[in-house]
């Protein structure tokens, strides 16, 4: 088999299985986060944590496939790993900057809930008192 094949195989492999982990390490722990965010409600927590996930997958698996194909081709066992771990870097790079997204778009998204709640009086209003004149 050519070389810039197996490299292509491995690049793949690897890169859909760091795609995958990532992905269900964000799903099982945005879901809390996301309950906190939305005030208990769990099956709307649920629904927007798998809408999240199914986005993470479409944007870096569409950028793994996209970011396969290279113009040189690979004459020698170093050269394979010269472009797996530049491909795979890049790859990290992208699933990182696309976690650190989601947690801050997730933190924004609590910071506002947190405001809303606060802004909510504890007790209502009992009553209303007319001030009174000094006598």
């Amino acid at each position: 088999m050519d070389r810039t094949v197996v490299a292509y195989v491995i690049y793949l492999v690897v890169s859909i299985a760091l795609t995958i982990w990532v992905a269900r390490t964000l799903s099982s722990n945005g879901r809390v986060f996301l309950a906190d965010v939305l005030h208990g409600n769990e099956k709307l927590a649920e629904a927007v944590n798998h809408l999240l996930v199914v986005g993470f997958y479409l944007v870096n698996l569409g950028f793994v496939a996209l970011y396969l194909s290279g113009d040189e081709t690979i004459a020698d066992t170093r050269g394979i790993f010269e472009v797996l771990s530049t491909k795979l870097g890049v790859v990290l790079l992208v699933l990182g900057v696309m976690h650190l997204g989601n947690v801050y778009v997730l933190n924004r998204i609590r910071r506002r809930g947190l405001m809303e709640r606060e802004q909510v009086p504890p007790v209502a209003p009992q009553g209303w008192v007319a001030p009174t004149t000094g006598a």
